[in-house]
């Protein structure tokens, strides 16, 4: 068979030689043909003298190339599955099990702050906040629309628009679209019970009854148990105090951490911000398992918040309210605008009054303070959201006295029979440096220098005159910073300015101007470039009062658990001690209480107690008024108060400042101490 063979609609059927093909059967040596079915194809077969070589269509480099990348592929796939899985699986694990469970934080209770009698000087009051958490918003455009829309109808264009602006903040992809998103807070209570029903049916949008502040004070009942009962005002002068609190910026997010969220208040100003840890308390966490909407189906764990630490302060909000009536009231016959006054307690540093005015309501920050409102604290010219006791920097004029008239006696430049000679004043060359009054003082001793306030008597002392050596520019700078001039001094406020205790060097780099008897001079008299805050002039005040110890002013006597049971007290002890000598100190204390007896406070003489202390006039401007000082300590004999006055631009200290003070201490060792002594 040297043809090839078609066998149409016939079966092939292979014999045992695997090289032979039979189509049929052989009946009586003839083929009988086979027949299939009709769906059968034809099939081509060759003879066994032809062979075909059937050929390799398939091109094998593309072969390669194929199997490259598929294996490419595959690592791709492996290196994906591998990121999702092991790099990234806590992150996705996690936000899978967001969508089942939640872990949510429970806020603690503020501590209170009292002050030194227990009387509560602000309270914790219901807020009512609202926030969403994005996650749980509707996907769908028109359902969020309608939401936000129902909101609006609800609180107004301006809070529904907080909505659409704070999402476009937010990466939903990533876990922070399950922290809440602050919208609005405050809320009046009708309004914030049409949205507790209704938030009930809207998916992410959450309201929750938070706390805020409420500053008070608290009447002169001291005994009352019911606030309700008792007479409440508001006391604007605590405010550079208390400070205030207010919602967390994203800078303090930052700075703080996982401590707090972004719909946490936080503190802001005074105590508020400075005892911000012992005040806050500690977080509990909640684990609760949600339904689709985002609401709480049930708690799987708890762990229940700490409330902050209450704080009692040394402050007598008694005192406080009283000092703030008298300075306003002399304020506002003189037809000024700006004083400040601070009361110590000179035998531990604790502050029992401070007043900076004018003030500002805290209150209006506690709540949300409007833009308008921002802008004309911010704008007065009078600077009502500074505390001038703390920050406000002065020249010191005569109240810095006391300092150089012992830092003299210290360095033996002088004894307490010296004396000088006061005609009016010295001259230097063509300088001429006056005393306050025309033709001077006469002879002049140490006492009758601080009592006098005789400004000739401490030119000699500290830049020295002819023949005579005073202490010097750098024994001055030196004394000057063992009283606490020209450095903070430590309080419990944030805010504290250091004031400035020029030098030559200072001078030089500033001003590129070389140091001059001159420069002396007016240091030694508190003017020039000298410049102190009130604080600072309470402060050394109280080395005189108490003997002669240093102590860091302070505003916290004790720290308490939020059941009020005592955890800390407040270290009191002194900053320096032993650093001058006590008699040359009784020789300064005798000549501040000649400023009463017969010197420039002798106005104060009709007080129930003895008082000693220094006056002083400050120029600070050729074309306004001088500063009025008055800085002073009583009882003399066992002094439980040291008081500081400055009427800025109120002229003399001794018909200015002296009234004042002798006033407020006249109300307190009289009718005050007979009131609780009952």
């Amino acid at each position: 068979m040297a043809s090839l063979k078609y066998l149409k609609n016939s079966r092939l059927v292979r014999g045992s030689d695997p090289f032979s093909i039979q189509s049929g059967k052989f009946k009586d040596g003839i083929l009988q043909p086979v027949y299939r079915s009709p769906w059968s194809e034809d099939v081509f077969i060759s003879d066994n003298n032809e062979k075909e070589t059937v050929g390799n269509s398939f091109n094998s480099t593309k072969l390669t190339f194929f199997s490259v990348m598929l294996f490419l592929a595959l690592c791709v796939l492996l290196s994906r599955a591998a990121w999702l899985q092991i790099v990234k699986g806590d992150y996705y694990s996690s936000m899978a099990e967001g969508n089942r469970i939640r872990i949510e934080r429970i806020a603690p209770m503020r501590g209170v702050i009292y002050d030194r009698n227990k009387n509560a000087l602000v309270r914790n009051k219901a807020n009512f906040m609202l926030y969403v958490v994005p996650a749980d918003l509707p996907k769908k455009k028109e359902q969020f629309d309608d939401l936000v829309k129902e909101i609006k109808n609800i609180l107004g264009d301006e809070v529904a628009s907080r909505i659409e602006t704070g999402i476009k903040t937010v990466d939903m992809a990533s876990l922070d679209a399950y922290q809440p998103l602050f919208i609005d807070d405050n809320i009046d209570y009708e309004k914030a019970m049409l949205l507790d029903l209704k938030s009930r049916y809207w998916p992410g949008v959450e309201l929750s009854n938070r706390s805020n502040r409420d500053y008070l004070y608290t009447g002169v009942d001291l005994k009352f148990q019911n606030e309700d009962d008792a007479e409440v005002k508001k006391l604007f002068s605590l405010s550079h105090l208390m400070g205030y609190t207010g919602k967390i910026n994203n800078d303090e997010l930052i700075k703080f951490g996982d401590e707090y969220l972004p719909i946490d208040y936080i503190g802001k100003m005074g105590i508020e911000y400075f005892w911000e840890n012992e005040l806050k308390g500690v977080s509990g966490k909640k684990q609760i398992e949600v339904d689709a909407l985002g609401n709480e189906k049930k708690i799987i764990g708890e762990k229940l918040a700490v409330d902050g630490h209450n704080l009692v302060l040394s402050l007598d909000v008694n005192f406080q309210l009283k000092l703030e009536e008298i300075l306003q009231k002399h304020l506002d016959k003189l037809k000024l605008k700006r004083a400040s006054a601070v009361v110590m307690d000179p035998n531990n540093g604790e502050i029992v009054a401070m007043v900076s005015l004018p003030a500002y309501n805290n209150n209006m920050f506690s709540r949300g303070i409007t833009p308008g409102e921002y802008s004309v604290l911010i704008n007065n010219p009078d600077k009502p959201l500074v505390n001038h006791v703390i920050s406000g920097q002065y020249p010191s004029g005569s109240v810095i006295k006391p300092v150089m008239a012992v830092a003299a006696l210290e360095e033996g430049v002088i004894t307490e029979d010296t004396y000088f000679i006061s005609d009016g004043g010295i001259r230097i060359g063509q300088w001429f440096f006056p005393d306050w009054r025309a033709g001077g003082h006469g002879r002049t001793d140490v006492k009758k220098a601080i009592a006098d306030s005789v400004n000739t008597f401490f030119y000699y002392i500290g830049g020295g005159f002819e023949q005579f050596q005073g202490l010097g520019v750098e024994r001055i700078v030196n004394y000057f910073a063992m009283f606490g001039l020209g450095s903070q001094l430590g309080i419990d406020l944030a805010g504290e300015t250091s004031g400035l205790i020029p030098s030559p060097v200072w001078k030089e780099k500033t001003k590129n101007e070389p140091w001059y008897v001159g420069d002396t001079y007016h240091m030694s008299i508190g003017q020039g470039d000298v410049l102190v805050t009130p604080l600072q002039v309470a402060s050394f005040t109280s080395v005189f009062a108490n003997g002669g110890k240093l102590f860091r002013p302070h505003l916290i006597k004790y720290v308490l658990d939020s059941k009020d049971n005592l955890m800390s007290e407040v270290d009191a002890s002194p900053v320096r001690e032993n650093f001058l000598d006590d008699y040359n100190l009784k020789i300064v204390r005798d000549g501040m209480r000649q400023t009463v007896t017969n010197g420039s406070a002798r106005s104060m003489q009709s007080a129930p107690v003895t008082i000693a202390g220094k006056t002083g006039t400050a120029q600070w401007s050729s074309e306004k008024q001088n500063h009025a000082w008055f800085s002073g300590f009583a009882p003399f004999d066992k002094p439980e108060l040291v008081i500081t006055i400055l009427i800025e631009e109120g002229g003399e200290g001794s018909s200015v400042a002296v009234p004042i003070a002798n006033e407020a201490l006249s109300w307190y060792f009289g009718e005050y101490k007979k009131t609780n002594q009952k």
